[in-house]
């Protein structure tokens, strides 16, 4: 062990212009390679990697310790840039080396559980346990120096446009805002909860109540929901609100943020204004309400040209009210056999859809897996509809609105998968608008919001809350990229009775409302400027700038699927005198 080596450069930046430099470097040993009178060692940080070498002409015990190195053992080297002599075109470093006269051993190290490589391939459970060596990958530095970036960029734009960072509460009120609360027990206030944020909602409303006028947080949020590759129970969002505003200067205002993110980060133009679909719009033609738009495959109506068909499966589910909707895949006949089908009509059927229905367009004719109830024409005209050539494929779902959707708007994109057309160099960005303002619960026999309670509806659309939830539009949008949506906002209500009213439709009692609400509809008593926001994930930008698949490619320490962390073991029990000073009793529960 030795004195700290003062470095001068970072492993990753020496180039050919650096030739003949003393340079000083800090890191880990990468790769070791002995060839008796040559020792060859890649030092790794996190910019990169450099060749150091080591001859048996330098300092008897310096070349002696080289000897020593091993896999991630830290060092501190010193020597000269030169010109390498075989060049490694894969490394950015390729072209030089260090040779290397001093040399410290900071400490050693273990074999490592898993390869500290990007293209290790150790589970993803191993990975989150040994995160502090997984973090050592330059991957992982990559992603979260590009994280940093964005949130160093978001600060600066914000600033820029007259936005104030305010920190909101941790510990609040429980509110239903669609997920379940995660619950802090209160030792001074024995039997009492906090829960902790799943978003800033109420608080950054009435900081425009305060006066802010313009607001933003880099804010930590909360959610106990089950978890995929998107979700966490702890994650990230850039929250905004504004006073004195509408849906378009709101979209305007973060359509020159993206720009500017996607330009910097990504090294993409992004074309403005961006498209705009109405909610009603991106589920017809896409299935989804964050429709994936780097290619085609749009879904079809087919009512006119089935209703009167010999074929009792589609008219039976038109006259239930139902829907018969097709995709047409270009040159999917050949591309997709019997079998990929029935794959596909397995993976439809956990939506809730019977079956699929498909349809081969040939050079003279038309052949189906319902071709029986069809004659020749009825098939062709069906085809016109998709306007189909010779080999293009077509399948067509029936049922339920909501399972026709869901059904044809997975397959979509799954094929689109299947045949390579996700290209994660091209960004396709649109805003979704006009959302229904509350959908129809089928466990809780009621309407819920569809965004939050806080939206505000239509304004032509608000003689409907005592009628027809179900037709009510909402003030709120969606900005959408590559099928993940980005982030989601609202203009809110600022009219205490209008809030009741919504309240009201969504059955929550007056006692409710006060007990839930209280603080905040008093708030409305006292002048409420017209305001409206919007929050976007920053873990998932960040992941697809990233160009990964999951947030948890972009999140330091990460929870897994079964929201553990595996290298600290949380959550775990508490002590029994915890719990007493907590004033709670849990129940018998028999530790794995």
């Amino acid at each position: 062990m030795g004195t700290l080596f003062k470095r001068t450069h970072m492993c990753g930046i020496l180039r050919e212009q650096h030739i003949g430099e003393a340079v000083v470097l800090n890191g880990w040993v990468q790769k070791y390679r002995n060839l008796g009178s040559l020792i060859f060692c890649d030092i790794r940080d996190k910019t990169g990697i450099v060749q150091a070498v080591f001859n048996d002409e330098v300092d008897r015990d310096i070349f002696e310790l080289a000897n020593h190195l091993r896999n991630e053992y830290v060092v501190g080297v010193k020597g000269i840039v030169s010109k390498r002599e075989s060049a490694n075109e894969d490394l950015p470093t390729g072209r030089i080396e260090v040779i290397v006269d001093h040399l410290v051993l900071y400490s050693k190290a273990d074999t490592p559980p898993i390869y500290v490589t990007d293209d290790d391939n150790a589970s993803e459970d191993l990975r989150m346990k040994y995160r502090y060596l997984d973090l050592r990958k330059l991957k992982m530095q990559r992603n979260l120096t590009l994280r940093h970036k964005l949130c160093r960029l978001t600060r600066e734009y914000f600033d820029s446009e007259g936005f104030v960072e305010v920190e909101t509460p941790m510990l609040i009120k429980p509110t239903p805002e669609g997920a379940r609360d995660y619950l802090v027990p209160s030792r001074v206030n024995p039997g009492k909860f906090y829960a902790l944020p799943q978003s800033p909602q109420m608080f950054k409303q009435l900081l425009m109540l305060g006066g802010t006028d313009r607001y933003m947080q880099i804010a930590r949020c909360f959610r106990d929901e089950d978890l995929r590759a998107d979700r966490q129970p702890e994650f990230t969002q850039i929250d905004l609100e504004m006073s004195f505003v509408d849906q378009d200067d709101i979209i305007e205002i973060q359509e020159r943020f993206l720009q500017r993110v996607f330009r910097e980060l990504a090294d993409t133009e992004i074309s403005l204004p961006l498209p705009r679909l109405t909610w009603r719009e991106a589920m017809e033609r896409f299935g989804s309400d964050k429709p994936d738009m780097r290619f085609g495959f749009e879904l079809k109506d087919l009512k006119d040209q089935v209703e009167n068909s010999d074929f009792k499966v589609f008219t039976d589910v038109l006259s239930s009210g139902g829907r018969v909707m097709g995709i047409k895949i270009d040159g999917g006949s050949e591309a997709f056999s019997r079998k990929d089908i029935d794959r596909m009509t397995a993976s439809i059927r956990t939506f809730g859809a019977g079956g699929l229905v498909w349809m081969r367009v040939g050079d003279n004719d038309i052949s189906s897996s319902v071709s029986k109830f069809f004659e020749p024409d009825e098939l062709e005209h069906i085809s016109r509809v998709f306007y189909a050539e010779p080999g293009d494929l077509i399948l067509i779902a029936s049922g339920a609105e909501s399972v026709v959707y869901d059904s044809l708007g997975f397959l979509r994109r799954d094929i689109a998968a299947q045949l390579g057309l996700l290209n994660d160099d091209e960004y396709k960005l649109l805003w979704v608008v006009d959302f229904p303002m509350f959908e129809y619960s089928e466990e809780d026999g009621r309407y819920a919001a569809m965004h939050h309670p806080f939206t505000s509806p239509k304004t032509e659309d608000i003689p409907k809350l005592e009628s027809d939830l179900s037709s009510v539009l909402a003030n709120a949008y969606d900005i959408v990229l590559n099928g993940v949506e980005l982030g989601g906002g609202s203009i809110r209500i600022h009219d205490k009775s209008l809030q009741q009213q919504v309240f009201r439709a969504l059955s929550l009692s007056e006692t409710e409302m006060s007990e839930k609400f209280g603080f905040f509809l008093d708030a409305f008593n006292y002048g409420t400027p017209p305001h409206g926001g919007i929050a976007y994930g920053l873990d998932r930008l960040a992941m697809l700038l990233c160009k990964e698949k999951s947030i948890r490619e972009v999140i330091a320490f990460p929870k897994n699927q079964n929201a553990v962390c595996p290298m600290s073991d949380a959550p775990t029990f508490a002590t029994a005198e915890q719990l007493v000073e907590l004033s709670i009793s849990v129940n018998d529960i028999e530790e794995e």
